[in-house]
């Protein structure tokens, strides 16, 4: 065992961080990797006892039994066809519009955003169904690949999402108060992409031409409208499940977990796309990717209680407060500190550093914790653009590996990056559009 000053240690763990995502390994290992070296080095063997009571804590919080239930019900949504009838419904009711087709995009993601909690499902669905198709009627590929990645990422903010179920365990807040208080800011962004692309499109109509009168005359009117009633009502009915159940009492998340993951198979059965073959696929996926998540979990709930219990909060809030920057000039610190790491590191991994640290900040500078916390989720839907580790990126880049270059997918998330932090200036701003709504909630 060795006495190291925590100055040091902090540095040598953060340090070590990066150095591991950039050798490219993978970021559960390389939290449970460090905790174990660093917790070897300041507490020997005892540090195990750390470990064990961290991940039995973890294993034994009735809350995160939500994310599998969550992903199942993404998976389950995926399969279901819910996005694509809901798209084609819409793709030509929006046809007339310039922009119109990514404009549907917008609006078939945030109600898909609604249903899932995750993004994954999200991009890959809109990534398959809706880039071949703008492509084909000239969209400017940019705006096409940016509007996918940045209307998909909504399914990490807007309810019911596994980030702010991770959110809630961390912070100790309500997840249904959290669940309120991100609806309007991921409506908000949702807004604002739709308004980029009207209004960009509307001076050049060249980037998103709208659909020629030939190709509208093909589906009447009405035969639109009643496409798009029968694809909007059952992603509606399962949203009001869901979030309706938790807003009123009714249920906790996790019980609307289940009751939403019910919901979304007798959608896929009522679509006629269930089979044994699907549903052992939809198994094996949430298995896999919950596996993932828990993965990730574990090693960063050891690496934070090795980080803490050495000091590194005390060093890292003692170099932010001591910066001098007033309370608003603190907070937009930790803002860019959050917005640099979600470039480099997953957002389970920024959650369980920073919210040990900002947390106590943001009570000591007087700011409302559940407020607080949701900028903090606005913030990081950036996360999933930014190159170089960005997410919805590297599903792009799988999808349209063909269609768009490395560098167009890169520039056409700018425009969007720049919309989120637009969107976490008004939550800035006008606080009540989160803390109003939260209050509903008992």
């Amino acid at each position: 065992m060795l006495t190291l000053d925590p100055v040091i240690v902090s540095s040598l763990m953060l340090g070590g961080l990066l150095c591991g995502l950039f050798l490219g390994h993978p970021l559960a290992f390389v939290f449970g990797g460090l905790a174990v070296i660093f917790g070897s080095l300041v507490w020997g063997p005892v540090s195990l006892l750390l470990f064990v009571n961290r991940i039995i804590g973890l294993m034994d919080n009735f809350i995160l039994v939500a994310i599998p239930m969550f992903i199942l019900m993404a998976n389950l949504l995926n399969f279901s066809g819910v996005a694509e009838k809901l798209f084609d419904s819409l793709r030509y009711l929006m046809g007339p519009i310039r922009g119109g087709i990514a404009l549907a995009v917008v609006i078939v993601c945030t109600v898909f955003a609604a249903c899932t909690g995750v993004i994954a499902a999200s991009i890959v669905s809109m990534g398959l169904l809706a880039l071949p198709v703008m492509i084909k009627y000239g969209y400017d590929r940019e705006l096409a690949c940016g509007t996918i990645c940045a209307g998909g990422s909504l399914g990490i903010l807007i309810p019911p999402s596994i980030m702010l179920v991770v959110m809630a365990d961390n912070s100790g807040l309500s997840v249904g108060k959290l669940f309120v208080g991100a609806v309007v800011p991921g409506l908000i962004l949702s807004f604002l992409y739709s308004a980029y692309i009207l209004i960009r499109c509307g001076f050049q109509p060249n980037l998103g031409p709208p659909l020629s009168p030939e190709e509208r005359s093909q589906v009447p009117l009405p035969r639109v409208l009643r496409m798009t009633l029968v694809s909007v009502v059952p992603p509606v009915v399962l949203i009001a499940g869901v979030l309706g159940s938790i807003f009123t009492g009714v249920a906790t998340p996790t019980e609307a977990s289940g009751v939403g993951a019910m919901l979304a198979l007798v959608m896929t059965i009522a679509y006629g796309r269930f089979s044994w073959r699907m549903l052992t696929q939809v198994t094996l996926d949430t298995a896999r990717t919950c596996a993932m998540v828990m993965m990730i979990l574990v090693g960063a709930t050891c690496f934070t209680g090795v980080f803490m219990g050495t000091g590194g909060g005390r060093v890292v809030s003692s170099v932010i407060l001591g910066l001098g920057l007033g309370k608003w000039g603190t907070f937009a610190a930790m803002q860019v500190v959050v917005f640099i790491l979600g470039m480099f590191v997953d957002w389970i991994g920024i959650v369980y550093i920073v919210f040990p640290i900002f947390l106590p900040i943001c009570k000591q500078l007087g700011f409302d914790p559940l407020w607080f916390v949701v900028c903090l989720a606005v913030n990081l839907q950036s996360s999933f653009l930014t190159p170089p580790f960005g997410y919805a990126l590297f599903f792009m880049k799988g999808i349209a590996a063909k269609e768009l270059t490395t560098a167009q997918i890169y520039r056409s998330i700018v425009p969007f990056v720049v919309l989120i932090a637009l969107g976490l200036t008004l939550c800035m701003v006008f606080p009540e559009m989160i803390l109003v709504p939260a209050e509903l909630i008992q």
